[in-house]
């Protein structure tokens, strides 16, 4: 009987968290959560234009380098590593529209497709926002509730489930749904500018 992944993940996690980092648990790590990083990468990134700079499987490399170097996390488990993964894509993403801003030649900003949950907020019927708006937002909301960020964060950047995301945070469902809730309300407010911003 071959082991269930999931479980595989979580104790090479454990390993990873060790004094020792692992030996080479990134190694066995990265075949079991490479092909579901990749789809969430390559979500994101499907409606790009094309000649796009960044690719699915170039962001999927450099979140995964920087989790598996993280020396300061102590790994929950499966839901938990996705959720981080989800913040390292976001940051990656972010940095990444900064940086084709700040390019001389211009080209604009750069537009990442996003989960269908903010797709679905207000003023988005294009299914596309710009990163660096929602990133700010984020950052607001985050002073405001620092839960209802992560969520969004995991469910919307991580496409995590309610359930996964309530093992990651170590809260309820019902505590998910209601943040979520409130968050998406709250969100919906900042981006269309009824907040008054």
């Amino acid at each position: 009987m071959t082991p269930d992944p999931r479980k595989q993940v979580t104790r090479i996690l454990k390993e990873l968290a060790g004094a020792d980092g692992g030996g080479n648990a990134a190694e066995r790590l990265l075949p079991l959560v490479y092909d579901e990083l990749r789809g969430l990468a390559g979500g994101y990134l499907r409606h790009e234009r094309p000649g796009h700079t960044l690719q699915a499987t170039e962001l999927v490399h450099e979140a995964f380098l920087k989790l598996v170097d993280q020396t300061r996390v102590e790994w929950k488990g499966r839901s938990h590593f996705f959720a981080v993964s989800a913040q390292a894509m976001r940051r990656i993403l972010v940095d990444h529209a900064r940086s084709r801003v700040r390019d001389k030649r211009g080209g604009g900003l750069q537009r990442v497709t996003l989960h269908e949950e903010v797709r679905a907020l207000p003023g988005l019927e294009c299914g596309h926002e710009d990163l660096i708006a929602l990133d700010d937002a984020l950052r607001e909301l985050a002073q405001v509730d620092e839960r209802q960020a992560k969520i969004v964060e995991m469910k919307c950047f991580g496409g995590l489930k309610v359930k996964e995301i309530a093992g990651a945070i170590d809260v309820s469902v019902r505590t998910v749904e209601g943040d979520w809730t409130h968050a998406r309300a709250w969100l919906r407010r900042r981006l269309s500018g009824e907040d008054g911003s």
